[in-house]
């Protein structure tokens, strides 16, 4: 597995993502927001929004709070949010992407700075670790919706390019602006996806070591706690005893 979907994992079996429920709603609120206004407020039309919906209600958010998001959006005078991308190394050479949406840009590229700098990392200009990722469409479903066989065949009809399965679920890759038409021909034969959303996928993993890898997820950890980061992406690898260990 790719070193995001490893430190995901490694945080939810954690129960970190249970601790930030609030925090998680909050910043999948926001998400919605900018996608209903920078786009149209229908889902349908609007890809980015109907990713945002499919991520909100993987997390069982309430659609109260989905509606209130959306309609916020169509309000005169409210927050405004810039959409702005980090790019850096942390220990051991891992390149490391965060994206944020925030209203404050000063604010947030200070606390970016200071939680590379405090785990041994260093923050770089824009393309200083991009190049090593593909922007790349990511479509998730739990184990139950199929057997990997049955999974891979259909991903390959519907036109993705890849498709990794594990006792955690399918994620299934396509080109960025082929993810709207390849969901809606999986949805069509699985049902709705549990998230379905454009991401950085790395082109390549660095292998981190028992000695660096507790210090790197943590870095990952403070990253994703900052109110203002939406996603953070890395391109590593560690080995199973280690993530056994951290898991523990």
């Amino acid at each position: 597995m790719a070193g995001h979907s490893k430190f995901k994992n490694i945080m939810h079996r954690k129960g970190a993502q249970d601790k930030r429920r609030s925090k998680m709603f909050s910043k999948l609120s926001k998400e919605i927001t900018v996608a209903a206004k920078t786009g149209m407020p229908d889902p349908n039309m609007n890809p980015r929004l109907r990713a945002a919906i499919l991520a909100a209600r993987a997390q069982n958010m309430p659609k109260d709070n989905i509606e209130r998001a959306i309609k916020k959006s169509q309000e005169a005078g409210g927050e405004e949010y810039q959409e702005i991308r980090y790019e850096g190394f942390a220990p051991g050479g891992v390149g490391v992407i965060v994206e944020a949406l925030t209203d404050n840009r000063n604010r947030t590229a200070s606390e970016v700075r200071s939680t590379f700098t405090k785990y041994g990392g260093n923050l770089g200009e824009t393309g200083a670790v991009s190049f090593m990722f593909d922007r790349a469409g990511e479509i998730e479903y739990p184990v139950s919706a199929a057997s990997d066989d049955e999974m891979l065949e259909a991903a390959l009809e519907a036109g993705a390019d890849d498709c990794q399965s594990d006792e955690d679920g399918h994620r299934l890759y396509c080109a960025m602006d082929a993810l709207h038409e390849v969901s809606r021909a999986l949805e069509a034969k699985f049902g709705e996806p549990a998230a379905a959303r454009i991401m950085w996928r790395p082109k390549n993993t660095v292998d981190v070591d028992d000695e660096k890898a507790e210090k790197l997820l943590k870095m990952l950890d403070v990253l994703e706690d900052s109110d203002d980061v939406q996603n953070v992406y890395a391109n590593f690898e560690i080995s199973e005893s280690t993530m056994a260990r951290l898991s523990g």
